[in-house]
């Protein structure tokens, strides 16, 4: 529980949009990653594919940390 996924995205070296486990949706910071985030938390099988990151990349690797 102690584990946190989270996927940039970017342009331009800034950042637009973040998924974050702890929260299970996407976060806008930009006019455009705000218009992405809110069309990526509408789709369920978006969101399923980043909540089974955790599972893939954390979980599976903590003991090698």
């Amino acid at each position: 529980n102690d584990i946190e996924y989270i996927f940039s995205t970017y342009y331009n070296m800034e950042e637009i949009a973040r998924f974050s486990s702890s929260l299970g949706k996407y976060v806008g910071y930009t006019e455009y990653g705000l218009k992405q985030a809110e069309n990526w938390n509408k789709d369920p099988s978006e969101l399923a594919a980043r909540k089974a990151q955790k599972e893939t990349y954390c979980k599976h690797n903590i003991d090698n940390w």
